[in-house]
C-alpha cells in the first residue's frame, strides 16, 4: 500500500511538472483582486510561470497551521532540526542541527524572519523528509486551485522545478486569510524575541502602508523581488501579489502604486469596483466560486503582536450585550479627549475622509457599548506619503487582553480591527 502511495505521488508531481513545463522566469507579474466580490482589478502576467521564493513559506505555514488545527502539533512543542534543515542558508535562525524549536518559533521564524531552516525543520517534520512534504504542498495546491503550481521544498530555496504564477501565490493568501483568521493575525509581527536576540522583519512596505497586515516578501536571483499583501480599506479586503521586481524598493513601490490606483477610497478616488486586465492571454476576470465568496466569518483579519496572538488564540469571544443601554455615538464623541490609560486601542480602518471613517465607527459602537471601560471612538488624521490618512480607531482600553477580546466582538460581527499600542 505504501509503494503505491508512492507512485501515485510521484505521478501527481510529475503531471504538475509537465502541465508547468515551461522555463520558469523572473519575468514582472501582478495581480491585485477585491475578495467580496471576487473581481480582478488589475492583472499583467498573471498566469506566467515564476518562481514563488519565499513566497513558498506560506503554503509551509498553511499545512502548519492545519496540522495544529486538527492536533498533530501543539503550539509548544519541540521540534528537532534534522541535518538538512540546519543546513539551510540564511536567512535563518541558527539552531544547530539536534536541537530543537518549538512549533511557535518555528512559525514566528519563517512569518518574521524568512527563516529557511525553521520551514524546512517543519517539512522535515510533517512530511517525513522535505522532498515528501513538497509532494503534500503541491497536492494541497491543487485542492486549493493553485493549478500551476509547483513546489518541491518549505523554504522556496532554489530549485528550478518549484515554479507558480502571480494568480495561484494570490489565491494561496486568500486561503490563509480565510482558512486560518486566527493565525493569519500573526503576519502583523514587526519582529521576534528569539532567545534573547530582537529579530526584525523584512516586510517594509506592511509597516509604512495604511490599512495592509501581511502577508509575505521573497527573493532569489532566479525569482526577483516577489510580494503579497493583503490589506482593508474601508472595510474592503483586497490582496495583491507582485512577482519580478527589480529590488525591494522598487517591488514595494509598484504594489503601493496599484493599491493606491486600484483599491477604491485608498486614493480618494469614487465610483465602483472596474476590471482591469492588461494579460497577454485570456484570463478570468472573477475568481473561482470558493474563493470569490468566502463567508463574512472567514473576511476578518486582526494584527496583534506574537505573543498577544498566540496568547488569546481559540479563546471564546466575550459576547455582546443584547440589551445594552443606548451608548454616544461615533460622532458625538469624536471629538472627546481620549480617556487615561489609552495606549491600547483598536484601529477598524483606514479611510480617505474623516466621514467615512466617521461612518464606520458608527457602524461598530453599539457592539463596545459595555464590558471596555471609558472606551471612547476616535478619528486620527496623519499625512502618510502625501496622503491624508483618517484611522478609525477606538481608544482607552485598560490593557491588551480587552482590546484583544473586543476585537474578537467585532471581528464575529464581520468588522476589520486589529490592536495598537
Amino acid at each position: 500500500m505504501f509503494r503505491i502511495q508512492q507512485i501515485l505521488a510521484f505521478l501527481l508531481v510529475l503531471g504538475a511538472s509537465l502541465a508547468v513545463s515551461r522555463t520558469a522566469e523572473a519575468g514582472y507579474a501582478h495581480f491585485i483582486y477585491d475578495v467580496k466580490s471576487g473581481k480582478v482589478l488589475a492583472s499583467e502576467n498573471a498566469d506566467e510561470i515564476n518562481h514563488p521564493a519565499s513566497l513558498t513559506k506560506m503554503m509551509t505555514l498553511y499545512m502548519t497551521f492545519e496540522a495544529l488545527r486538527e492536533g498533530r502539533l501543539k503550539w509548544d512543542q519541540d521540534i528537532p532540526l534534522t541535518p538538512n534543515a540546519a543546513s539551510k542558508i540564511p536567512s535563518k535562525l541558527g539552531v544547530p542541527a539536534g536541537r530543537t524549536i518549538t512549533v511557535r518559533e518555528a512559525v514566528n521564524g519563517m512569518i518574521v524572519r524568512s527563516a529557511n531552516d525553521a520551514a524546512a525543520t517543519m517539512g522535515d517534520y510533517l512530511g517525513g523528509s522535505e522532498d515528501r512534504f513538497g509532494e503534500m504542498m503541491t497536492r494541497k495546491a491543487r485542492t486549493l486551485g493553485m493549478s500551476r503550481t509547483v513546489f518541491r521544498n518549505a523554504s522556496g530555496l532554489p530549485d528550478d522545478s518549484q515554479v507558480t504564477t502571480a494568480r495561484d501565490m494570490a489565491q494561496l493568501a486568500l486561503a490563509l486569510i480565510r482558512d486560518f483568521p486566527r493565525e493569519y493575525q500573526l503576519f502583523s509581527a514587526r519582529n521576534m524575541e528569539f532567545r534573547g536576540k530582537r529579530l526584525r522583519g523584512h516586510n517594509n512596505l506592511m509597516y509604512r502602508y495604511p490599512g495592509m497586515d501581511g502577508v509575505k516578501t521573497g527573493f532569489t536571483n532566479a525569482s526577483g523581488y516577489n510580494i503579497a499583501s493583503a490589506v482593508t480599506i474601508d472595510g474592503r479586503r483586497v490582496i495583491g501579489v507582485v512577482m519580478g521586481g527589480k529590488s525591494a524598493r522598487k517591488r514595494d513601490d509598484q504594489m503601493a502604486a496599484l493599491l493606491d490606483r486600484y483599491v477604491p477610497g485608498n486614493n480618494g478616488a469614487s465610483g465602483g469596483l472596474v476590471a482591469f486586465e492588461t494579460q497577454k492571454r485570456p484570463a478570468q476576470d472573477t475568481l473561482p466560486l470558493a474563493f470569490a465568496t468566502p463567508s463574512p466569518r472567514k473576511e476578518i483579519t486582526l494584527g496583534v503582536t506574537p505573543k498577544t496572538a498566540i496568547a488569546n488564540l481559540y479563546a471564546t469571544p466575550r459576547a455582546t450585550v443584547p440589551n445594552a443601554a443606548p451608548s454616544p455615538t461615533a460622532s458625538q464623541t469624536m471629538t472627546s479627549p481620549q480617556p487615561a490609560g489609552s495606549a491600547w486601542r483598536i484601529q477598524i480602518a483606514a479611510a480617505a475622509s474623516r466621514d467615512q471613517a466617521s461612518a464606520l465607527l458608527e457602524k461598530a459602537v453599539p457592539l463596545l457599548a459595555q464590558g471596555y471601560g471609558r472606551v471612547t471612538p476616535s478619528v486620527e488624521s496623519s499625512a502618510d506619503g502625501g496622503k491624508q490618512i483618517f484611522r478609525a480607531r477606538f481608544v482607552g482600553f485598560a490593557d491588551g487582553d480587552s482590546a484583544t477580546r473586543a476585537c474578537s466582538v467585532l471581528q464575529a460581527k464581520s468588522i476589520s480591527c486589529f490592536v495598537v499600542r
